[in-house]
């Protein structure tokens, strides 16, 4: 086939369309993407038209939204952030990278992309393809667990068990930690569950609040990260640690904050509020620098390679490019038995 990106030509309007061919320079490698996974989270904002982005322009030298001076930026061209590929061709002055070679890293939704050559990494022998569209979630996942600064036998509550729960779910549980997962569907807790959790809590019967309460003598979590990106999580989150604990907020929360009460258990047991994102300088809060991007992606990787994490029981729909309207409009609708849904090119 030839070169094919996904466009989005304005909300919940997206499309694959023909695109050229970037010519080859030094330094680089091209790709051609085997698989790119879609992102549960941030693609969504994207595509239902309330990423901030779309509205905001973001002032990188101050480091704040400001108002927008021109209309929303459609088309939005070959978004996405978690590919796999095979190296097809390398610029002459490229020693570290071959053609056949499989790679993973971000190169967005397109069916072919050139990139630096130090932007893609080499899959490990042995391992399937698909797992290394986790590479970008896990990272995100690792940075939250990070940001948490998890101790052996802290107790922790995951709110949110889509993929990138999931994802923390196992990676607390190498910790060393005692993981409480909560969701409201029963299927994503099963796998929580088979993913270490000590407990699964049904958020649509049972309070996480009290169920970590009463697990631990009435103190609360020690740490809880929450990774679903909803005020009423957050603020049960908030409520189920303990005074003075930490609470991890790394969901990509959406508009105001319906639902979180932060004159309640935040501000009377002063909780430890901290934000973690994978992007920009200090993804984990607390590290010195020394956990960088690149850094987080790599370790989550080798936990896949030496058999740590297994997340291809987290893919529940590979479809092909051509179908990705059909795809964003599958996880649109929030069904439960969606996890990761994966374009093949």
């Amino acid at each position: 086939m030839g070169n094919w990106v996904v466009s989005l030509a304005g909300p919940r309007r997206v499309s694959l369309e023909p695109c050229p061919s970037d010519p080859l320079g030094p330094g680089q490698v091209r790709i051609r993407t085997c698989y790119s996974g879609i992102s549960a989270g941030t693609e969504l904002t994207l595509y239902r038209g309330s990423n901030p982005r779309l509205s905001k322009d973001w002032d990188a030298a101050t480091r704040m939204f400001v108002p927008r001076q021109a209309v929303a930026p459609y088309p939005v061209v070959g978004f996405g952030y978690e590919e796999v590929g095979e190296i097809v061709e390398v610029a002459a002055d490229v020693a570290d990278r071959h053609p056949g070679q499989v790679v993973w890293g971000i190169w967005g939704h397109r069916a072919e992309a050139v990139v630096p050559a130090g932007a893609v990494h080499p899959l490990a022998a042995g391992l399937d393809p698909l797992a290394a569209v986790f590479a970008r979630p896990g990272a995100i996942a690792l940075t939250a667990v990070l940001a948490g600064d998890l101790h052996l036998g802290d107790w922790v509550g995951v709110f949110g068990q889509g993929v990138i729960g999931l994802l923390g779910t196992r990676l607390a549980v190498l910790s060393g930690t005692r993981v409480v997962a909560v969701d409201r569907v029963p299927a994503r807790l099963d796998v929580a569950t088979r993913f270490g959790a000590r407990r699964a809590v049904d958020a649509a019967v049972d309070s996480a609040a009290a169920v970590l309460h009463q697990a631990t003598d009435g103190r609360g979590a020690d740490v809880c990260l929450e990774l679903s990106g909803s005020y009423p999580a957050l603020h049960e989150a908030i409520r189920a640690t303990t005074h003075a604990g930490r609470v991890v907020a790394a969901g990509f929360y959406q508009g105001y904050a319906h639902g979180l009460g932060l004159g309640e258990e935040f501000h009377h047991n002063r909780i430890q509020l901290v934000a973690a994102q994978v992007s920009g300088p200090d993804p984990a809060p607390g590290t010195a620098g020394r956990w960088t991007g690149p850094r987080i992606a790599r370790t989550f990787m080798d936990l896949v390679a030496e058999g740590s994490v297994d997340p291809l029981p987290l893919v529940s729909h590979v479809v092909d490019a051509s179908a990705v309207a059909d795809a964003l409009a599958l996880l649109d609708r929030g069904d439960g038995d969606v996890l990761q849904v994966v374009l093949r090119f």
